[in-house]
């Protein structure tokens, strides 16, 4: 078969599979391009329309009645840049990001759906071959940005027990019981999880897991933000502090007044972030929770 006709008819084949031909995705009202557009607005970082025109391949007047009847549904809000007033940077609302959670787990069920039917060799294989046809062609957003942040999607939240029980007994020492700590942490946030007020973030990179953070509702006034963690392999790509980022946004745009931390006074890294995101540390508290030498406990603050 000739390339062009090959590449067509594997194209036709594709859509057919995921759906892509249906008025709109995933039972909802969005079409495959708002859903596309929803998608960026929820990784980037009040992105200007230009950006979004130029990443996406989208005419410009396309672009704009989308986001137009996302600000009348009330997903999207836009701000003045203050490096040009000319230009609208835009942020999805928490109802936006609340319809975005819903429409990234209804993707992954049916890409889970669709892998089940088939013997774990094959999906091995399947997945494979995505890669490498990912590498010819260039994947020229993922050059631009290394990682992806997302919400939570079911597997992830034992990976975070699992990772953050395993790295901290490697790096600091911690044994079981930090463990028993934090599994305890997103049984409780899973179980009364309020999207509204609530997020889990998933740093992402090639397809795996490197970071995590949890905002959760304390007060009808105050947020905690828990659970910042970034793999050893993915550090110093400014993983930590956007992860940081998200949780105030996200706060001040639900009208939470004030997000509080608990953290130890070892853990470097993750204290300098905090500094630099505007946090005061309000008290400190010995204890060997989780290990036999001393600890110091640190509760820091940051009001909105």
């Amino acid at each position: 078969m000739h390339p062009v006709s090959a590449v067509r008819s594997f194209n036709r084949f594709y859509t057919r599979q995921i759906g892509l031909l249906n008025d709109h995705l995933y039972d909802s009202p969005f079409s495959l391009s708002e859903v596309r557009v929803l998608y960026e607005l929820a990784q980037r970082e009040t992105p200007p329309a230009s950006e979004l025109v130029k990443d996406l391949g989208l005419d410009p007047g396309y672009l704009s009645r989308i986001l137009h009847g996302f600000e009348k549904g009330g997903f999207l809000e836009k701000s003045a840049s203050k490096k040009d007033r000319r230009q609208w940077l835009l942020s999805l609302t928490s109802r936006g990001r609340e319809i975005f959670a819903g429409l990234d787990a209804a993707s992954s069920r049916e890409i889970a759906s669709l892998l089940s039917k088939l013997p774990s060799a094959y999906q091995k294989r399947l997945v494979a071959a995505m890669s490498e046809i990912e590498q010819i062609l260039g994947a020229t957003v993922a050059a631009k940005v290394p990682y992806l942040l997302r919400s939570h999607q079911p597997g992830d939240i034992g990976w975070m027990v699992q990772r953050h029980g395993a790295l901290y007994s490697q790096e600091y020492g911690y044994d079981e019981r930090f463990e028993a700590l934090v599994a305890e942490i997103v049984a409780k946030f899973i179980e009364n999880f309020d999207p509204t007020r609530e997020c889990c973030w998933i740093a992402e990179k090639d397809g795996e897991n490197v970071g995590c953070v949890m905002l959760v509702k304390k007060s009808k006034t105050v947020a905690k933000l828990r659970l910042l963690l970034v793999e050893p392999s993915a550090r110093g790509m400014g993983i930590g502090k956007r992860l940081v980022e998200e949780c105030i946004r996200f706060a001040r745009r639900v009208g939470y007044r004030k997000i509080v931390l608990w953290t130890q006074s070892e853990l470097h890294s993750a204290r300098h972030i905090y500094q630099q995101a505007g946090f005061r540390l309000v008290a400190r508290q010995s204890h060997n929770s989780w290990s036999r030498r001393g600890l110091v406990a640190e509760t820091w603050e940051l009001k909105l």
